[in-house]
């Protein structure tokens, strides 16, 4: 595979959170956001490399400052290495206050990828 940099995968996803989305604190559950990493890394590790991906672990998920209701929550994403078959993504979380525009940094995340090929192996 010819080498890429990190700028082709680049991946940003943005959305609300919404009152569905939230704990009994207004704010955002753990759960929701590891999901929403989930998917925004597995659209970047499939932009790497075309194929497939599965997740095959979530290493790291580093919960840095409270997501509130209504907040607009940016995910950015990149493929940082890359073996034989795997790759890791790194996931950026930032959580800006649509009334105020204040933004944080909200989460820090490292999530390992397999490729597959067309009969689901890693490849």
């Amino acid at each position: 595979m010819k080498k890429k940099p990190c700028s082709a995968s680049r991946t940003i996803q943005t959305d609300l959170v919404l009152p569905n989305d939230t704990n009994g604190h207004n704010t955002l559950f753990g759960g929701a956001l590891m999901s929403r990493i989930d998917r925004v890394a597995g659209i970047a590790a499939m932009k790497h490399c075309r194929m497939a991906t599965v997740t095959a672990s979530m290493d790291s998920v580093d919960f840095l400052h409270p997501i509130t209701l209504r907040d607009a929550v940016t995910l950015e994403a990149f493929v940082t290495w890359t073996g034989k078959s795997s790759m890791e993504v790194f996931v950026s979380v930032t959580a800006e206050n649509t009334f105020t525009g204040e933004k944080r940094a909200a989460a820090t995340s490292f999530l390992t990828f397999v490729a597959l090929d067309e009969k689901g192996n890693p490849t």
